[in-house]
Order: structure tokens, then sequence, then C-alpha cells
């Protein structure tokens, strides 16, 4: 059906027919209102942002939590000591993630050197007011400025050069030497604790071993007695733990050093025409390599967010660290409003608008209704040459084709 309807718009504009007819730009609507239940690949675009005031929403029910914390409560009266048996609560890995996580580790690592090199080729605009990010030759003329003085431009943005950290946002968290024994890091201790992005932390606790940021392992289970966690494990075995841990290290590190010579090897090429769309791919595949497998590790590894703020923390506790400055933050005495935390909230995907022909015109603002958003490393991969994801393709809306700017009143 979209196939024909994209032939009638083509073939009325070579006719020179300046007036569409409504009923065919209506398709969109249809489809974008009743395309959820037949296609589950489909996903409309992200909403507006939320107003500074308003609280992130719950991925999990306000009830199921409630339930859950009402049969935890129940249990431990039930029960006041015992062993806990499922890992990582118990402080032992998860065998199955241990290789997840590495996986996800080298990804990011593979995400950040093509983004480094596809950033010289594409052209990344930033506003210099707001966190507005374009992936074009020119910047759009959407309204969506909320940045200082934005009233005065009537809500346009300056635009000026972007970087990577404008295409990915991988927000930092306080590493925990010991995610059992000491979940929570006080406020006297955050200039003592170590940051790194949060994706790294959730690796390290998940099994990667990092010498700059050393974790305790255990080899057995820990007890919980009258709401306190008991650990019976000798220093003997810590330090033999030590000793396994080098030898781990060891591993890895031949395992990394060969990944990045089969890298390096792939990479060197003299034609970087040729070689855009191959690292366009490439590139686009490592980032949806570790947006799976971090969530995978999130089913199993508690990552909280501030319901205010973008601050995140990996690990079953928030940090008692006073530095939220976000909407009712003084009612909180400075404190995080802790919560779950989702995919965009360890990985921010930081969505654009997808420019039909990058070399074109700017976006309009009397048509944003019909533009789509992407993720801005896919956007930037599929300007690059890397074929549309599938799990993309509805929320950038290959699907509808916009009118002219005087064609805008003919549309319904």
């Amino acid at each position: 059906m979209y196939k024909t309807v994209l032939w009638e718009i083509s073939h009325l504009k070579k006719l020179g027919c300046r007036s569409i007819p409504n009923f065919i730009y209506a398709t969109r609507r249809t489809h974008s209102l009743g395309g959820g239940d037949d296609n589950p690949l489909y996903v409309d675009i992200p909403k507006p942002c939320r107003r500074k005031s308003e609280r992130k929403p719950y991925p999990t029910p306000m009830k199921l939590l409630i339930r859950r914390a009402k049969a935890e409560r129940e249990a431990r009266k039930a029960e006041p000591c015992r062993m806990l048996e499922e890992a990582p609560e118990n402080g032992l890995l998860v065998p199955e993630l241990v290789e997840v996580a590495h996986q996800v580790y080298q990804a990011r690592g593979k995400l950040l050197r093509g983004l480094s090199k596809l950033t010289d080729a594409v052209p990344i605009k930033r506003c210099r007011f707001c966190s507005e990010v374009h992936i074009a030759h020119v910047g759009h003329e959407i309204r969506t400025c909320t940045g200082p003085k934005s009233g005065f431009r009537s809500a346009t943005h300056v635009w000026r050069r972007g970087g990577i950290e404008d295409v990915v946002y991988f927000p930092y968290c306080f590493h925990l030497h010991d995610r059992v024994g000491k979940p929570r890091v006080g406020h006297d201790e955050k200039s003592r604790v170590l940051r790194l992005p949060a994706i790294v932390e959730l690796c390290i606790q998940a099994g990667v071993e990092l010498k700059d940021y050393p974790t305790r392992r255990r080899t057995k289970p820990v007890y919980w007695m009258d709401g306190r966690i008991v650990d019976f494990e000798s220093e003997k075995e810590e330090e033999e733990e030590k000793e396994k841990e080098e030898d781990d290290e060891e591993q890895h590190k031949e395992r990394d050093s060969q990944s990045e010579e089969l890298d390096m090897q792939a990479q060197s090429s003299d034609d970087v025409e040729e070689n855009l769309s191959e690292l366009s791919f490439n590139t686009l595949e490592s980032w949806f390599e570790m947006i799976s497998g971090a969530k995978k590790i999130m089913k199993k590894y508690s990552v909280l967010t501030c319901g205010y703020c973008p601050e995140v923390q990996v690990g079953p506790k928030g940090h008692k660290v006073r530095m939220c400055r976000a909407s009712k933050h003084q009612s909180r005495n400075g404190m995080h409003a802790w919560q779950e935390a989702t995919i965009d909230d360890l990985i921010g995907p930081n969505y654009v608008w997808h420019a039909w022909d990058p070399h074109g015109p700017p976006l309009v603002n009397d048509l944003k209704r019909y533009y789509g958003k992407a993720p801005a490393v896919v956007e930037l991969c599929v300007q690059a040459g890397a074929p549309v994801p599938d799990e993309y393709s509805s929320m950038m809306r290959l699907d509808v084709v916009p009118p002219d700017r005087d064609e805008v009143d003919l549309v319904a």
C-alpha cells in the first residue's frame, strides 16, 4: 500500500501537480495509530522532553514494587539468618554474563573508534545554548530550543560544530570496590572514590577486570543476618582469588590485544571513500551489540537513576552524595530520588531529527510533524552509508513524504 502511495506522490509531482490529495498524507496517521499491533518492530518517535519539575516514569509499576517489598519483608521475618543463594546478590558472579560483559566492553571501544572516524566525514551540528544535535551540513530550523534567552530568538537554535560527546552520552557513576559489603558511597567519600562511565562499571561488576578499578571477587556466598551482610570468607582464600584474577587478566589482555590487531588490520586502508560504508556498518553493529548486551546484564545487575536528574549509580543501592540540583532537591537535602534505570539512562541515545537529504535545504518548523527521529549514532551511520535498521525504520518515518512549504495548508 505504501509503495503505491509513494508512487502516486512522485507521479503527481512529475506532472507538475502542486496540490497533493489529502488522503495520501493521511496514510501516515493511520499507520502511526494502528501499526503498533500489527508490526512488533514499530516504534513511534520519542515524546518531547519532560518538564524539569516532572519525575521520570517508573519502568516497573508502583503496585508491583510495593508487592515485592512486602514479600521481601515477610521473608526476612520468617528467616532472619539465611544464606543468599542467587547471584549477584550473594556476592558471586553470574557465569553466563561474564562473556557478555567482555563483549559489551569491547563493543564500546569499537563504537568510540568508529565514531571518531565517522565524525570527520559526516558533519555534526550542536546548538550553542541547549543540548539539541543535528547531523547534516546545515542545521534545521525547527524551533525547539530551551536554552537561555530562547524566547528572544523565537526558540530557534544557534548552531556550531559538534563532536563524539554529542552523538552518544555515557553518564558517570562511582566505582564500588565491594558491591555487596559496602554498596553505598557516603557524602564524605565523594572525593576519594573514583568515577567512571556507568557502562564500564556495569561490565566490571559483571566480570571485567581492570587494573585501575580493583573489585573484590568472592568464592563463597554471603549470609544475611538481621538486616546485615556477613562474610565468612578467610584472608587466604582472598589471596588465592587475587592470583586467579591475575591469571584471568593476562588471558583477557591477550584476547583484547588479538581483537585490537584484527581491528587495525581491517581498518588499515588507503581509500577512505570505499571503506566509509563498511566502517559505518561495523560501527552500527557494535552499537547494537553494546545495547543488547547491556540489557541482558541489567536484568541481573541493578542500575539506579535519579528520578529528576541524569545521575546514575550501578549497584544494589544508590549513593548518599548530596549533589542533586534538580527540582525539589531542597526537600531531599540534595539527595537523589533513586529509582530503577532503563537503557536510555545508562547510554544516552540523544535522539535527532532524520534528514532526508543531508546536503539539501534545512528542515522546516512548519513540517516537523512529518519528520522522523532516530538515535544520533544510527543517523550518523545511515548518512555514512549503512543500511537503515528495521528497529528504527518506522521511527525515522521513511514511509512519509513531507509536503512542500506551500502545501502545508492543503494537507489535513
